[in-house]
């Protein structure tokens, strides 16, 4: 069962106390300091990071498996390690863009 974690929005100007991951030339806010979970995410204009991550809003969710997750889904970023704790992907879901995430143990 999936369990929400957070919302991400994108903004055109990095938020107070962002984090900044090169990898992805992203500004990220951290959700556990925003009282409705909002994640807001400002990227760089040479992101090579997918448009619909780039520019559409996103729910994210920790899920117990993300490779089952993943499964006959349209993954439009694959899995990859945010943290040494999470292991995260992105899919669309018609118009929907959904951040999947797993803990791990």
């Amino acid at each position: 069962m999936a369990e929400f974690h957070h919302f991400g929005v994108p903004t055109s100007n990095p938020t107070t106390g962002a984090n900044y991951i090169e990898g992805a030339k992203v500004h990220v806010s951290n959700p556990d300091e925003h009282p409705y979970r909002i994640e807001f995410l400002c990227f760089d204009a040479d992101s090579e990071m997918p448009e619909a991550i780039r520019t559409r809003a996103h729910a994210a969710f920790i899920v117990p498996s993300l490779d089952a997750a993943l499964e006959g889904q349209n993954v439009i970023l694959p899995p990859f390690d945010a943290t040494d704790e999470l292991r995260c992907a992105f899919i669309q879901d018609g118009d929907a863009v959904i951040e999947l995430m797993e803990k791990r143990k």
